[in-house]
């Protein structure tokens, strides 16, 4: 069975970024990703997730310029505050993001900046993350394909740079998802999904056979989290039930009336 975390950038926003956590526990998620914590007291976030009792898989950089050539201080100082965060908040992945460029030496910047974003990392045991992203909704975007995040890894050559596989991204650019997953699991570190057409729930009213591709990552052995990064048709509770036989409910579970916390 998968282990689902749920995106609380995507997900959960009927309450404010550190009530979501919370949330998300009750429906019974037991990790979140959170693409865009930057702008919240690290302090209250690592709070209100402790509470919570869930684990924080993911974050972003604020910043998406890994690619971009004359922007090696702004990923400098991205990926310091990335790790402030990731530190605080226990996580052990940072998704450094490419960026929009076309420059010619895009490739040979995003290498050099990943190899020293990986080495920095290395220290706290966390992992850096490439995913490709596709070009309808981020056109202009570097990274794009998964052969290419795989050349990249490669060159960068070191340990704690993954792939982070976004189904989404990868049914609009390549498609034959299984054997594509199949291909680049020994390098896949974190998986997302969500539907396609629309980025809502992956469910049946998209064209993806989720049910399918979730029970081969587990004949696969995949292992790792796969997160929900998708935007509710109507309310993320009321979305939820594609998610029962995984293990979570759409009704939130409160305490008792009188009971002390």
């Amino acid at each position: 069975m998968p282990d689902l975390a749920a995106s609380v950038s995507w997900m959960f926003n009927e309450v404010e970024l550190p009530e979501r956590f919370a949330l998300a526990a009750s429906a019974g998620f037991r990790a979140v990703e959170i693409q865009s914590p930057h702008s919240e007291s690290v302090e209250r976030l690592a709070e209100k997730v402790r509470a919570a009792g869930v684990q924080v898989a993911l974050i972003n950089m604020p910043v998406a310029v890994g690619a971009v050539p004359g922007e090696e201080q702004a990923f400098r100082e991205g990926l310091a505050k990335a790790l402030s965060y990731a530190e605080a908040l226990e996580c052990g992945r940072i998704h450094c993001l490419a960026g929009r460029t076309d420059d010619p030496a895009a490739e040979a910047t995003f290498i050099g900046n990943v190899g020293w974003a990986a080495d920095e990392a290395a220290a706290q045991g966390v992992q850096i993350m490439l995913e490709p992203l596709n070009t309808v909704d981020n056109p202009g975007y570097f990274l794009t394909g998964s052969m290419q995040a795989r050349r990249i890894i490669e060159q960068v050559g070191r340990k704690n740079v993954r792939m982070q596989y976004d189904i989404y991204h990868m049914q609009i650019m390549e498609g034959r998802l299984a054997d594509s997953i199949a291909a680049h699991l020994d390098l896949i570190g974190h998986i997302q999904i969500s539907g396609v057409p629309g980025r809502y729930e992956p469910d049946e009213q998209q064209e993806i056979n989720y049910p399918y591709l979730l029970s081969t990552l587990d004949d696969m052995g995949y292992d790792g989290w796969v997160g929900c990064e998708y935007r509710p048709r109507a309310g993320t509770l009321a979305g939820l039930s594609w998610a029962r036989p995984y293990g979570i409910t759409n009704e939130v579970r409160r305490e008792p009336e009188g009971t002390e916390q």
